[in-house]
């Protein structure tokens, strides 16, 4: 059940929020509380109810294994569930991978299994080592099954994060926040939540339509020219970001609704001045999990430069593998884990500057920003592509190997297509043309609005869980900050009907997919 589907916005969401309205009138703190558990397994079984099981399974296996280890820290308990868990998503997420390796490498024909993946297992699954390791260390502890289980399936965060800390969400729970609905916090959430859907709807899922068809010609063996390489690219950096923005944003105004105030997940990543940087604003608490149970035990940065370099390198790695059983995701993580060793190299070795310093002049911070831009760029090639001939087929395209193909003419383009951009192989559905005034002016578009405006959560001013980072207020857009008024009333009143409008046409969230 998509956030961006007419099922969710129009009747999922007001039964929810009218049950947990009934039950803060006239019921109790735990029947409020379970009610949302209820609801987010419901949630969670709109896609296929047979895969409650394995949710289920996972949740009461890690939460009897939390019980004893909060009783006595015992070491082999703590790797038995630790093992569960990589086991149980192992076998969802890569035994064909293995299987279709081992066939390569042996020349063996064994079959694949094809087994469907799980929504969100890898969420959960994250989610739940980092409560064990947690509870082991003596930072967290649970008696309550209730509140275990809304801390796991509560519904804005099940399916693609955040991944949550049980120390984040437990005050709240404990405070009786969960299922409160208050005027206040229901009112920012539905204007975070309306922003976020906007962005999904009309920018993320708009600008699908420049990126998809050329990385599907890639993939059928079209020799894609320079400037069709690198407009597909370019739209779909783009639309990763608006989409990941989007549904980070629909869940924490998903969260406030319901009286719970979820991390912060994405806080303008395309703005890093390096990719250092990058990795402290995209998919925040995933970073925050490796750095804190993978990176830290691995030595992090206490066994001297060449092991820290090889601890970055390996949860790169490994961080890439998380995202997808493909090579295409290990090159992917290979990718960003060589740029962090060399960022960190550049800056502690030669600078002679701590590795979190900001550049120190505008003009350094403008190459910053785009030098990380372009990398990042570079590497969604490997992350969109369906396999490694694809990302290689487009690369070509991207450094001119595969010819330039230049536009006939200019004019049309403001009310419709233009020329046809290939002539081999494979024909566009819709003629594609990355010199077309309609692409160049979503571009810039949306470039004005990654860099310089607010992100959502700076208009709304959000405040996130004690002890999480928050973004930074710009002071010069303080008088368009959100607050409840009829003018920002009427705007989103009008955003959410053009939602409606065009809903139909939508796709699936990006990171659903892991």
């Amino acid at each position: 059940m998509e956030f961006s589907s007419y099922t969710f916005v129009l009747f999922f969401l007001p039964a929810t929020l009218l049950g947990a309205a009934i039950l803060m009138r006239w019921g109790t703190q735990s029947a409020r509380m379970l009610f949302l558990a209820a609801a987010s397994i419901f949630f969670y079984a709109w896609w296929d109810w047979r895969f409650v099981g394995v949710l289920a399974l996972s949740l009461i296996v890690n939460y009897v294994i939390g019980l004893s280890l909060a009783r006595r820290a015992h070491k082999p308990v703590l790797i038995l569930g630790i093992g569960f868990n990589l086991l149980l998503l192992g076998y969802f997420k890569y035994v064909d991978f293995f299987i279709t390796n081992v066939n390569a490498v042996l020349g063996a024909d064994i079959g694949v299994l094809s087994i469907v993946l799980p929504l969100g297992i890898s969420f959960f699954t994250f989610q739940q080592i980092a409560y064990l390791v947690d509870v082991y260390r003596r930072e967290a502890v649970e008696h309550s099954f209730g509140h275990y289980l809304l801390f796991v399936s509560f519904f804005p965060q099940l399916i693609a994060g955040p991944i949550v800390h049980h120390k984040e969400m437990m005050p709240q729970f404990v405070a009786g926040r969960a299922g409160r609905i208050l005027p206040a916090t229901f009112a920012q959430g539905l204007a975070i939540f309306i922003i976020g859907l906007f962005k999904k709807v009309m920018i993320a899922d708009s600008i699908s339509q420049f990126s998809d068809p050329v990385f599907d010609a890639a993939a059928g063996g079209v020799a894609i020219p320079l400037l069709e390489a690198w407009g597909g690219v370019t739209a779909y950096s783009f639309q990763i970001y608006f989409d990941f923005s989007a549904y980070s944003d629909m869940a924490i105004g998903l969260g406030l609704m319901f009286g719970l105030r979820l991390p912060i997940n994405f806080n303008s990543p395309y703005r890093a001045t390096s990719i250092v940087d990058f990795w402290r604003r995209w998919h925040i608490t995933l970073s925050r999990f490796l750095r804190d149970y993978l990176y830290i035990p691995l030595g992090g940065n206490r066994h001297g430069p060449v092991r820290r370099y090889m601890s970055l390198a390996i949860v790169m790695l490994l961080g890439g593998l998380w995202h997808g059983a493909a090579w295409t995701f290990v090159i992917w993580g290979a990718l960003h884990g060589a740029a962090l060793v060399i960022t960190h190299f550049w800056r502690h070795r030669v600078l002679g500057r701590a590795t979190h310093e900001e550049p120190r002049t505008a003009a350094g911070r403008a190459c910053g920003i785009a030098l990380t831009l372009l990398f990042v760029t570079i590497a969604w090639v490997f992350f969109r592509s369906p396999d490694i001939d694809t990302a290689f087929n487009l690369l070509s395209g991207m450094i001119g190997l595969n010819g330039i193909v230049l536009p006939h003419t200019y004019l049309g383009y403001l009310g419709g297509l233009g020329p046809q951009a290939l002539e081999a192989g494979i024909r566009f559905e819709e003629a594609y043309l990355f010199l077309g005034l309609r692409q160049v002016l979503w571009v810039l578009g949306l470039l004005v609005l990654v860099w310089m405006m607010p992100n959502t959560l700076q208009w709304a001013a959000y405040r996130p869980p004690a002890g999480t980072p928050t973004p930074r207020a710009l002071n010069w857009a303080s008088v368009l900050r959100w607050r409840p008024s009829a003018v920002w009333a009427v705007g989103l009143s009008a955003a959410s009907i053009t939602c409606l409008l065009f809903m139909s046409r939508g796709g699936t969230f990006l990171y659903f997919q892991f």
